[in-house]
């Protein structure tokens, strides 16, 4: 699934109860759109869209989002030698970023004694990259992988204007282990792997899963604190 089938996909999800909302209701949908920034085990920038309350009888907002973070991508002298090669020229220089997609629904709550305080919950779907260049070695690679996952968290929002209110976030998203791939090479995590390499400094037995998960800091457990701002349509 690459980035374009994504967010298709958590839109055709969120249709059918977005047409049912408009029908059982004589009332249009309210709406409101956000932009929040914080710390998601990295800078993380995030824009959202949500339909408020759009099922009358349910206490309920629901929300589609897209992220950005910049991510420690690993350890580069790992990740050479298990998707590329043993070699150990060149001055290494690495990046990695996510882009996130996240569905999420958001359950008014009293838990926080505030006036607008929700538990928020949902899917969510990751595309990381990790780069790894070694200036002076002629090696310059990506290492990739897509993961679906969870999240569960917690978000008060102030009023600032009638229709402008400040929102803090806090959370925790945990995405499930896939595939990693890099330049021929992937390892998956039932080691039905692509060219796997051999480790010269472990009899030459080939890498396996487990190492380059331990190599390549792919997104898994991701606690967010973000702060931003609401603006109701």
């Amino acid at each position: 699934m690459n980035l374009l089938k994504t967010p298709l996909l958590l839109a055709i999800i969120c249709t059918p109860i977005f047409c049912f909302s408009q029908n059982a209701s004589t009332q249009d949908s309210k709406f409101a759109v956000g932009f929040l920034s914080g710390y998601n085990r990295g800078l993380s920038f995030q824009a959202n869209f949500t339909a408020i309350k759009p099922l009358e009888s349910l206490p309920v907002n629901i929300r589609f989002g897209i992220g950005y973070t910049s991510l420690d991508p690993g350890n580069s002298a790992d990740a050479r030698r298990i998707f590329i090669n043993n070699a150990t020229n060149g001055v290494p220089e690495e990046k990695a970023k996510a882009f996130d997609y996240r569905l999420d629904f958001l359950w008014k709550s009293n838990l926080l004694n505030l006036e607008e305080s929700y538990i928020t919950f949902g899917p969510r779907y990751s595309s990381f990259t990790a780069n790894f260049k070694y200036v002076g070695g002629n090696e310059d690679f990506d290492v990739t992988s897509k993961q679906f996952g969870l999240g569960l968290g917690a978000e008060t929002q102030f009023l600032i204007s009638e229709k402008l209110n400040l929102v803090v976030a806090t959370g925790l998203d945990y995405f499930f282990n896939n595939t990693l791939k890099g330049h021929d090479t992937s390892y998956s995590p039932d080691d039905d792997n692509v060219n796997p390499r051999n480790d010269n400094q472990n009899n030459d037995e080939q890498f396996t899963y487990s190492d380059a998960n331990k190599a390549i800091k792919q997104p898994s457990l991701m606690p967010r604190v973000m702060l931003g701002i609401v603006y109701k349509l």
